[in-house]
């Protein structure tokens, strides 16, 4: 059993929400050997310094994420995949009742994490070029030579962002105007959310 984080005490001790399935999954976690950290405001666990799981709440449940959930086997298909995040998954839970319910799959799921940790498996993320620009982005980016230069001077998270979140509407005309939005941003080299 590992050891309690004095850290992630006292950020629990603030908790409201989720309280009792955050201390159970907690719990779970510190029956393997990972190390207990507090990263992102939220309870983690380590591998020899890698991240391996993470205790999120949210408002309509609470997550184990898997970093490298991508890579898991996932059996029983409840990973899901939040939002466009390549490597991550999780698994979540609307209830006490849920996790103590799943206890020996989430014991299972976590293991196989480790192992998938313990062999240095690395998910191979796509790059923003392996990506198809949405239509729409590529006509205004072809129309402005400040637009495109702009567009490259991108971190490629931000290109990826712009590429995710145009790409999302089904309709040409919602698209474009996602587009027009993000031009000021883009030329002031921000990402979609910034």
């Amino acid at each position: 059993m590992s050891k309690l984080n004095p850290k992630v005490d006292a950020v629990l001790g603030q908790t409201l929400q989720w309280r009792e399935e955050t201390e159970t999954l907690r719990a779970i976690a510190l029956s393997f050997p990972l190390t207990e950290e507090l990263k992102w405001y939220q309870p983690c666990y380590t591998l020899q310094g890698k991240n391996v799981v993470l205790i999120q709440g949210f408002k309509h449940y609470c997550a184990l994420m898997f970093f490298k959930g991508a890579l898991l086997k996932d059996p029983h298909h409840i990973l899901a995949r939040p939002g466009q995040h390549q490597s991550v998954r999780q698994l979540r839970f609307a209830s006490l009742r849920e996790i103590l319910k799943s206890k020996p799959i989430l014991k299972a799921y976590i293991q196989e994490a480790i192992e998938v940790e313990k062999t240095g498996l690395k998910v191979r993320l796509k790059k923003t070029s392996d990506y198809k620009l949405p239509e729409e982005l590529q006509t205004r980016l072809d129309e402005s030579t400040a637009l495109r230069n702009a567009f490259r001077l991108l971190t490629p998270g931000r290109r990826h962002a712009y590429v995710f979140f145009i790409a999302q509407p089904r309709q040409s005309k919602t698209r474009m105007a996602r587009v027009e939005k993000c031009i000021p941003k883009i030329l002031a080299g921000k990402g979609p959310n910034e």
